[in-house]
């Protein structure tokens, strides 16, 4: 079986561009199935469930959900493995831009919207930086310049990903996309697998619940901001 991680930023299309591949993948003889990952609900999984596709949902609630992710996606291999997919697509939450929920040997793809603006590349972490593939959505709102420049600055902030821009409605540009996946390592196991780069640090009070601000309850990993005035004094 092989295991895809997808990640991307909040509604820029990572769902769609799923749906679109997956019905190829599954014309050309492929039994896919999803892993969704979300933070407090989704209703992807209907999506997914109307065109017949095995789907599992995770909800990180309070919690991150890289670090979610990641402390459950060997469950979720077994799982895909137990409903005898050949391909098993997981799906992130709309993540942050600090976010890395890539593992080494398996095919990491991040989904980037073409309307966030021409700067946003540089602006995403590892998410970007170390994934395999690049899917740019939305193209086709903008101008052909503008595809390009965004593109440009795509392969500046990761130089060896491909980027491909595709379509989740039109289904413009899946075909080169399920190409790609074929591509994908088999994925046997996880256990000894390393992600590509750490999670986000966490452990400070607000993460196990503090709600309270000031000085007096911040404790553990908390970073703090520099003011060149205050230096200045």
């Amino acid at each position: 079986m092989q295991l895809i991680t997808v990640a991307g930023s909040p509604s820029v299309g990572k769902t769609s561009v799923i749906l679109r591949v997956s019905e190829v993948l599954r014309q050309e003889g492929l039994k896919v199935g999803v892993a969704k990952f979300d933070s407090l609900s989704t209703s992807d999984d209907k999506l997914y469930e109307q065109k017949g596709f095995p789907v599992a949902v995770g909800l990180a609630g309070a919690l991150c959900p890289d670090h979610y992710f990641v402390s459950n996606v060997e469950d979720c291999l077994a799982w895909g493995q137990r409903q005898g997919l050949d391909l098993l697509i997981s799906e992130s939450a709309g993540l942050c831009n600090r976010c890395s929920p890539h593992v080494t040997g398996v095919m990491a793809i991040c989904v980037v919207d073409a309307l966030a603006g021409v700067h946003t590349p540089k602006k995403i972490g590892p998410m970007l930086r170390l994934a395999d593939l690049v899917v740019i959505t939305k193209g086709d709102i903008v101008s052909q310049v503008e595809r390009e420049v965004f593109a440009y600055h795509v392969r500046l902030a990761n130089p060896g990903a491909r980027a491909l821009f595709c379509n989740g409605i039109t289904g413009q540009g899946i075909t080169d996309l399920a190409r790609a996946i074929h591509q994908a390592p088999d994925t046997g196991a996880l256990e000894g697998s390393r992600l590509r780069f750490p999670m986000p640090a966490a452990v400070c009070p607000y993460c196990v619940g503090e709600t309270a601000i000031g000085e007096t309850h911040q404790r553990g990993n908390v970073k703090k901001m520099q003011f060149d005035d205050l230096e200045a004094a």
